[in-house]
């Protein structure tokens, strides 16, 4: 299953650069995207009902007879089957509005086309392409059990991504590619130097660079050079993830990207580089240095939480703003993964609550965009007014991304406090909590103002957004809120499954 999960957008993906057809190319990118949720829902449900075992069964049982021993390389264990769910719902939504962008911008040939949408001439064949061979990638991120594979796979999302970021083809998106392309290449260096550190600490053992092989002999590695290990692939898949110093990517990234673009890159780009991270802190769990690791994860966590703070306190721009709110939600993340315990469980929640809801965000901020065709904060007021439908999901938003209840989120950070303070760390949950009003605070300013702000002058007519870039966004902060009100027993079990995975019950 999992070598068809990764195939599957690759030969799509490539079709779509041989279509001459814009329709037909869309309507490829829709029917990859429902397939491919549908196989990983079914897949997802199951593992929630059996577990391991139904896992290791279908493993063998599916394996290819032409790739013998491929569910050695690429299988999903609980972490990689989770965030592949994320990665394949989260694409499932981009599509829709995808297509609806795409067939927006080709109704004028102007500059601008109708409804705001800024037109380009950028081939359609690269964009559709570079979306599903995105998805290939990021699939083969959840499946890998090889840490080359993994850092193969990461390093192939980043390049695949880059002529998403640069689809509009001005200055701006030029200079945010290439921030992206070297920030991360150098990221993905010090992950590869990571992996030579974790190969000779198993050297003894010949453990390898194989995951299952890696957590079987973690008791005979070399403990000084996985350290060195860890701390390698954490800056490096560190940096991919956006977690503060290391995330000056990010915002310029985010910004310059059409919004399905940041969507993914928020919501699924980032928990890639996550997994990176959580399978070296995995290893080192497993070889009893779970509080070396730990407290690293910690300390950028909290790092990442005060930079993304500070920043939005005087932020200008909303896609930025969005992009800062990624660096502290990432920061709440590794927090949690730090602590382990029901905190990891926390962790797992909020990158699942996040995804979804950052993803929704971004994908209105491309209709708020649309209506006022600038991203400056200040320009934009009275969007209750302007469009009714757009300022209600771009509040509901607002409320969910920040944790007011109902919101899975708020589930996930409430989690991570109580465990911070039922372990005695009070410095920890002091700093937290701040910051955490802090934030809310500053988001709080510049979505009351763009929502309920008079405008300069009354614009010449509403804005009414295409139902087809709507639903997506709709469709996800409803799943939030129901997180927050009821875990479903199957998604309770994968988390649970995930974080013991991990190490979560440390």
């Amino acid at each position: 299953m999992a070598v068809v999960l990764i195939v599957l957008p690759l030969l799509s993906g490539a079709a779509a650069f041989l279509l001459r057809d814009d329709a037909a190319r869309r309507r490829l990118l829709l029917w990859t995207a429902w397939l491919h949720f549908l196989l990983t829902a079914g897949r997802i449900l199951a593992y929630g009902r059996w577990g391991w075992a139904y896992s290791v069964a279908e493993g063998f049982r599916e394996t290819p007879f032409w790739l013998p021993g491929a569910w050695e390389w690429f299988s999903f264990d609980a972490p990689g089957l989770l965030f592949l769910g994320v990665t394949s719902l989260l694409f499932l939504g981009a599509a829709h509005y995808a297509a609806a962008y795409l067939a927006e911008e080709k109704r004028d040939p102007g500059e601008k086309g109708e409804n705001g949408f800024i037109f380009n001439n950028a081939p359609e064949a690269v964009f559709t392409g570079c979306l599903l061979l995105f998805l290939s990638a990021m699939t083969a991120v959840a499946a890998a059990r090889h840490l080359g594979l993994l850092w193969a796979a990461v390093e192939a999302t980043t390049l695949l991504s880059a002529p998403l970021i640069y689809f509009h083809r001005h200055k701006r998106s030029l200079e945010a590619t290439w921030k992206y392309l070297l920030i991360c290449s150098v990221g993905i260096a010090l992950a590869l130097m990571g992996n030579l550190f974790m190969g000779a600490a198993g050297l003894r053992g010949g453990a390898g660079l194989h995951l299952d092989g890696l957590l079987a002999g973690a008791a005979g590695l070399d403990s000084q050079l996985l350290k060195a290990a860890f701390i390698f692939l954490f800056v490096g898949y560190g940096t991919k993830m956006g977690l503060a110093p290391f995330h000056t990517w990010l915002p310029d990234a985010h910004s310059e990207a059409p919004a399905v673009v940041s969507a993914l890159l928020s919501g699924a780009l980032l928990n890639c580089a996550f997994l990176g991270v959580l399978r070296a802190a995995q290893v080192c769990g497993a070889a009893g240095l779970a509080d070396f690791s730990g407290g690293i994860l910690v300390l950028f966590g909290l790092a990442s939480l005060v930079t993304a703070a500070l920043f939005m306190l005087g932020q200008r721009d909303y896609k930025r703003m969005l992009a800062y709110s990624s660096i502290e939600h990432m920061g709440i993340l590794a927090i949690g993964a730090g602590m382990g315990g029901r905190a990891l469980y926390g962790a797992l929640l909020g990158a699942v609550g996040h995804s979804l809801t950052k993803a929704g965000l971004f994908f209105v901020s491309g209709l708020v965009l649309a209506a006022y065709r600038t991203k400056q904060i200040k320009d934009v007021k009275g969007l209750l007014r302007r469009s009714p439908a757009v300022a209600a999901l771009w509040l509901a938003g607002f409320l969910l991304i920040t944790g007011t209840p109902p919101s899975g989120i708020f589930l996930a950070k409430f989690v991570i406090l109580k465990e911070a303070v039922a372990g005695g760390r009070w410095a920890v949950a002091g700093v937290y909590l701040f910051f955490l009003a802090v934030v809310f605070a500053a988001m709080a300013k510049i979505f009351i103002e763009t929502t309920f702000g008079e405008p300069a002058q009354e614009p010449e007519r509403g804005f009414e957004p295409p139902r087809a870039m709507v639903r997506p966004a709709l469709v996800f902060f409803v799943l939030v809120a129901a997180l927050g009100l009821c875990v479903p027993s199957w998604l309770d079990a994968v988390l649970n499954l995930a974080a013991g995975a991990i190490g979560g019950a440390r």
